[in-house]
């Protein structure tokens, strides 16, 4: 059976049209200004969400923020020394042996920096920088004592407790810094300033807890024993007494229980010898004298 095939109508011509098209149709009533409006309103708005919904995960997001770009946010107006001489020598180098005791990632890297003033203070900060404050060096009385503050120190750099603290005020500083540099910036350093800097770096509890839990074990693997910690605690125990504590004391656990955890450690641990404290340099007080005459920098 062949193709099937239809005869041809002789009215089946196409025929076409060339319609005039209505004036205005592709212009908007709306006036081009609010037009602008409209649209930079919803922006700010998309933008607005995605802060918000960064400030409410900050504390998550933080955690996963690489180390390297912690480093390379500045802050000024900290004075510090950065002369070389004994006394930071000798500090670089007991951190550096708290480093390896705490097992901190190659990358992570500890800078000490001494603050000559009477502040009976220590605090970590972004980057890896550990500052100390003549006041509380003066009053340690050994090495253990040293060596367990600045494994605490050691231990929030490690447990990244900075940029989580900080995280709100970072996290939104790097989102606007997309849109532009100088706002991020300005976010930031806002949160880093010398006075809002001081007041604003807290760590909670849980995360002093954790920051001592992590000094125990390397003051234990370095020592042997947590002979010598106590005295730390008894000074914080001190200064905390007084009328305006420091900072420093505002959001630690009670220095009794710290005091209690040290003396449950030692009695689990009897055959450890806890009087074999290390002294301190034998000019480690000369050392921080003379520092007082040194010149300072602002980081």
């Amino acid at each position: 059976m062949g193709p099937l095939s239809f005869p041809a109508r002789e009215d089946s011509k196409l025929e076409y049209s060339n319609p005039e098209i209505p004036e205005g149709i592709n212009t908007s009533k709306t006036h081009p200004l609010k037009e602008f409006l409209w649209l930079t309103g919803g922006v700010m708005a998309a933008i607005f969400a995605l802060v918000l919904i960064l400030i409410l995960f900050a504390d998550v997001i933080t955690s996963y923020i690489p180390f390297s770009v912690e480093q390379n946010i500045t802050f000024s107006g900290v004075e510090a020394s950065t002369e070389e001489g004994p006394l930071p020598e000798y500090l670089q180098s007991l951190a550096d042996r708290i480093v390896r005791a705490e097992d901190l990632p190659e990358d992570m890297k500890i800078t000490i920096h001494y603050l000559d003033d009477e502040t009976v203070n220590a605090f970590a900060t972004l980057g890896g920088h550990i500052f100390f404050f003549r006041g509380l060096l003066e009053k340690l009385p050994n090495e253990n004592a040293l060596a367990m503050l600045m494994a605490h120190e050691i231990a929030h750099i490690k447990h990244r407790h900075p940029i989580r603290s900080l995280g709100r005020g970072v996290i939104v500083g790097l989102a606007l810094s997309v849109i532009s540099t100088a706002a991020g910036d300005a976010i930031i350093e806002s949160f880093l300033g010398k006075t809002g800097y001081l007041t604003i770096l807290k760590y909670n509890r849980d995360m002093e807890s954790q920051a001592d839990e992590t000094a125990i074990q390397a003051l234990n693997s370095i020592y042997g024993h947590l002979g010598g910690a106590d005295e730390l605690f008894k000074i914080l125990k001190e200064e905390a007494g007084r009328l305006e504590p420091p900072v420093f004391f505002s959001t630690h656990p009670l220095t009794e229980n710290r005091l209690y955890e040290i003396k449950i450690h030692t009695e689990k641990h009897p055959a450890h010898d806890v009087t074999d404290i290390t002294p301190l340099p034998q000019e480690f007080e000369k050392w921080v004298e003379e520092k007082e005459e040194e010149k300072t920098i602002s980081l």
